[in-house]
C-alpha cells in the first residue's frame, strides 16, 4: 500500500469542499422550490356560484351508487375512496358541480369537511346524463364512523 502523494492529499480537501457546495446548492434549491406558492390558477380557484338560480337547480342534481373503499398508498398511508354517480335530472346543461363532502364521528359530529369538483374541465352533464365520480381522501380521522359521508351540492356552473 502506498501513501498518497502530496498533490493527491491537497486535492482531497478541495473535492470535499466542492462536494459540500454542491449539496448545499441542491438542498437550498429544493427548499426554495418547495416554498413557492402554487400557480395562480390553482391558488385562486374560486368557489362555484351558488346563488338563487343555482340553489333552485341543485334539486335536479342526484347522487346514486354510493361506494367506498380504503387502500394503502406507496407511503403506507390509508387512502379513502368515495365513489358514486352524479346525474342531472333537470333541463339545463351543467358545466361543473362542486360538492362538500362531510365525514362524521360516532356521535354524528363533522370531523372532516372538504369541497371537490366532480366534472373534468372539458366535460359537462346534459339533461338526463350521468357520470361516475371518485374522490380520494388521504387524511380521514381515525374516529370516523365508517359510514358513507354526506355529499351535498354547494356550487354549480350552469349554461
Amino acid at each position: 500500500m502506498s501513501l498518497p502523494t502530496e498533490s493527491e492529499s491537497s486535492r482531497f480537501p478541495l473535492a470535499l469542499v466542492a462536494g459540500a457546495v454542491v449539496v448545499v446548492v441542491v438542498l437550498g434549491g429544493l427548499f426554495f422550490l418547495g416554498r413557492q406558492k402554487p400557480s395562480n390558477a390553482a391558488a385562486t380557484e374560486q368557489p362555484l356560484p351558488f346563488a338563487d338560480a343555482e340553489q333552485a337547480y341543485a334539486a335536479n342534481i342526484r347522487f346514486s351508487n354510493p361506494q367506498m373503499s380504503r387502500a394503502a398508498n406507496a407511503l403506507n398511508q390509508e387512502v379513502t375512496f368515495v365513489v358514486g354517480t352524479v346525474e342531472n335530472s333537470g333541463a339545463r346543461v351543467v358545466r361543473q358541480v362542486e360538492v362538500t363532502v362531510e365525514f362524521h364521528d360516532l356521535i354524528n359530529q363533522v370531523i372532516l369537511r372538504d369541497s371537490h369538483r366532480l366534472l373534468r374541465p372539458d366535460a359537462h352533464l346534459g339533461p338526463g346524463q350521468h357520470q361516475d365520480f371518485q374522490i380520494n381522501f388521504d387524511r380521514v380521522p381515525n374516529d370516523w364512523n365508517r359510514r358513507y359521508p354526506s355529499v351535498r351540492v354547494t356550487g354549480l356552473q350552469l349554461e
